[in-house]
């Protein structure tokens, strides 16, 4: 059995960021992702589930959300309901090893989804493996996670680069991979599933672009949030906030640009 350890906690502060990045993400995924009116559809580690309910929209079908945190499915249904969307999603507390579906449902969903879910367990096969249990035999497998060895910033900000690698050693720690993006294909080979397609899901941009403040915003609120566990490994708290303080004065850089790229892989089962 896998079991998980989620860095970034439930913060109301913490949800905020998640709630902002979905803002500036979740049309680019779901152009990858192609869906079609009626498809049944199970999110993985659905979180705050507003990529549920924007998958929601295009089936027309409630997407079934699986969420292990408490306070995350509060707040996902606070917003569901905030935006009178109730109706799009099926929150389900439980882990996603487990996966709490009912026996008439295993094998008959169109879809299983899942979005940064695999960086932070210790198993990340025995997943997807489960994932592919849900869907039934020509249905899909989306994973898309992070693989944090690619991120760059240009021109780079003072002190970064160890301090990355430092907030990447948290995830070893704990038995997480936090470059399990370049695994996905891989992985659900390893399942059984078919891989199909292989892309990137661009997450930056540069200096004048409207959304390039929400992206080193974004990046400042991971380190930010992870200082504890950043200097659990030996970095200076003092180290950290040097770094929290570059960022909040480099994005206003006329020359500043900053690229990652978020891993995303398309399985069939056979």
């Amino acid at each position: 059995m896998s079991s998980s350890h989620y860095i970034h906690g439930t913060s109301p502060e913490e949800q905020q960021r998640l709630t902002a990045m979905n803002r500036l993400l979740n049309e680019r995924f779901l152009a990858q992702a192609a869906l079609e009116p009626g498809e049944r559809i199970v999110d993985f580690g659905a979180g705050l589930g507003q990529f549920s309910r924007a998958m929601a929209k295009i089936t027309g079908v409630p997407v079934v959300g699986i969420e292990r945190s408490n306070e995350q499915i509060l707040e996902a249904m606070r917003q569901a309901d905030a935006d009178g969307e109730t109706h799009l999603i099926d929150m389900r507390q439980g882990s996603a090893e487990i996966a709490p579906l009912t026996n008439s449902e295993w094998g008959r969903f169109d879809l299983a989804h899942a979005r940064f879910l695999l960086e932070h367990v210790h198993n990340p096969l025995f997943i997807v493996r489960t994932m592919a249990r849900a869907v039934r035999p020509g249905g899909r497998i989306i994973l898309a996670d992070d693989d944090y060895d690619v991120m760059r910033l240009w021109p780079e900000p003072p002190g970064l680069a160890p301090v990355w690698q430092a907030y990447q050693r948290t995830y070893d720690r704990h038995g997480n991979d936090p470059i399990v993006g370049r695994r996905l294909v891989q992985l659900l080979h390893q399942a059984g599933v078919q891989p199909r397609r292989n892309t990137w899901i661009f997450f930056g941009g540069c200096s004048g672009q409207p959304d390039f403040e929400g992206y080193v915003s974004n990046l400042a609120k991971i380190i930010e949030g992870a200082t504890d566990a950043i200097a659990e490994t030996g970095t200076p708290r003092e180290t950290v906030q040097a770094v929290l303080d570059a960022l909040a004065t480099w994005h206003r850089r006329p020359d500043a640009a900053l690229w990652h790229g978020i891993a995303w892989a398309e399985g069939v089962k056979v």
